[in-house]
């Protein structure tokens, strides 16, 4: 078992997970599962979570300190603001058009639309309401939101990730313009810190296998039995091409054509953290499986990596913003007369691409963004109860296709730097 990969492990890890969680649900006994196995997949997670603030701050500090030039750093932040917002305006793209070809919500009969509206009308009103205080706050409260009045308290709260980023960033560029034997004793004591976190990842990831298994295994269990999901099938599956499409097509092209990676080389590199954001449907609780593994076997110098991927984890959504793009013209056919015209349709484009950043620090931001998303073209908000049936499985999805574009522009980005090398060789063990 010691030889065999992490991603293999994990894979089996869910599988048992989810064979053992079906059994159960049949036997009646989930009550078991839901005291007794449960339990370790939220401790897993929640190592996962506890070490992603100080991954992140100290990473970064020392990626920043090593580039020595302030101007390297504007290069840095440029070039991965546009991979980011290209990316996310092509799965929005790419949902509005797989929508208006599917059209899904014409498969949804009137009872089974008034049963869904019925029976998560709760659901709905309260995400509305986060969405209506969101948008109360006026346009500028983002960049509000981004610089912290207290450090400490930010660094306590995994929602705050991008005031951890603001903060670093202002430390490691006071590393870079004082003198160089002034900073190099606060570097060192950072790169020394940096090499214990990062083997307590590896602590980590031993148990793995045991997290994804009682991660799978509740799921099973805890998943409602939906009568109406052959009413949400094309929904649902609309929005599973248009990840797919994303995961095998979209971002292997951009890696092979412009930074000649293959696509073998890069999921050999990234499954691990592929696998785990699929089993926890948190970008933040895979960001330091997802680090480790861009850097030691993708070949993205941590100068970059300790960059991009923090904040690709609080502001790139891609599999999010493809899914609201299915789900408003979905919400759309289901609740309106007439299709959505094409100016519509376009301005979906543009609010998903800035609402991806403008709500990143917001409880269920993908939900909220939604909301807004629905307002803004028209389509009833109320609506939003028809989707909730079957978005926990897909939530899985959307952040396994986030971690992989979070991956995918690294390596971009990277590339264009001239900081992408060959990978480490692959120890037996991983």
């Amino acid at each position: 078992m010691n030889r065999l990969a992490l991603h293999w492990k994990i894979l089996i890890g869910m599988l048992l997970g989810l064979f053992v969680g079906f059994l159960m649900k049949e036997w009646g006994l989930q009550g078991i599962v839901v005291d007794w196995v449960k339990p370790f997949g939220t401790i897993f997670i929640n190592m996962l979570k506890m070490i992603a603030v100080p991954l992140v701050a100290v990473s970064l500090i020392v990626g920043l300190a090593d580039l020595k030039d302030i101007s390297k750093l504007s290069k840095l932040g440029g070039r991965t603001i546009l991979f980011y917002l290209f990316t996310t305006a092509c799965s929005v793209s790419l949902g509005l058009v797989l929508a208006n070809l599917i059209k899904p919500g014409l498969f949804i009969n009137e009872s089974s639309r008034q049963s869904l509206l019925e029976g998560f009308a709760g659901e709905a009103n309260e995400k509305i309401k986060i969405a209506e205080a969101t948008r109360e706050q006026g346009p500028l409260q983002p960049l509000v939101d981004i610089v912290p009045d207290n450090f400490f308290g930010a660094m306590t709260d995994n929602g705050s990730l991008l005031q951890v980023i603001f903060f670093v960033i202002l430390v490691g560029i006071g590393l870079i313009m004082i003198d160089e034997r002034k900073s190099k004793p606060v570097v060192d004591f950072f790169k020394g810190l940096n090499d214990v976190i990062l083997k307590v990842i590896d602590i980590i990831m031993l148990f793995a296998p045991i997290g994804v298994f009682a991660l799978m295994a509740a799921l099973m269990v805890e998943i409602p039995d939906f009568s109406t999901l052959g009413a949400l099938g094309i929904y649902g599956l609309t929005v599973l091409i248009g990840l797919a499409l994303l995961i095998f097509a979209f971002y292997p092209t951009l890696l092979y054509m412009i930074a000649k990676v293959t696509p073998g080389r890069f999921f050999r590199a990234i499954s691990p953290a592929q696998l785990l954001a699929f089993s926890t449907s948190s970008s933040a609780a895979t960001l330091p499986v997802t680090m480790e593994r861009v850097t030691e076997h993708l070949g993205v110098d941590d100068e970059v990596s300790s960059f991009v991927l923090p904040l690709g984890a609080t502001i790139n959504m891609d599999g999010t913003a493809l899914y609201q793009a299915v789900a408003a013209i979905f919400i759309s056919q289901a609740m309106l007369p007439e299709a959505l015209g094409l100016q519509t349709q376009l301005m979906i484009i543009v609010t998903t691409v800035l609402a991806s950043i403008g709500t990143a620090a917001v409880p269920s931001a993908g939900i909220v963004m939604l909301v807004i998303v629905l307002g803004q073209a028209g389509i009833p908000e109320a609506g939003l109860a028809l989707i909730f049936a079957v978005d926990r499985p897909l939530d899985m999805c959307r952040t396994l296709t986030n971690v992989t574009s979070d991956a995918t522009v690294s390596a971009l980005v990277a590339n264009s730097v001239g900081l992408l090398h060959e990978p480490q060789p692959e120890n037996a063990d991983q």
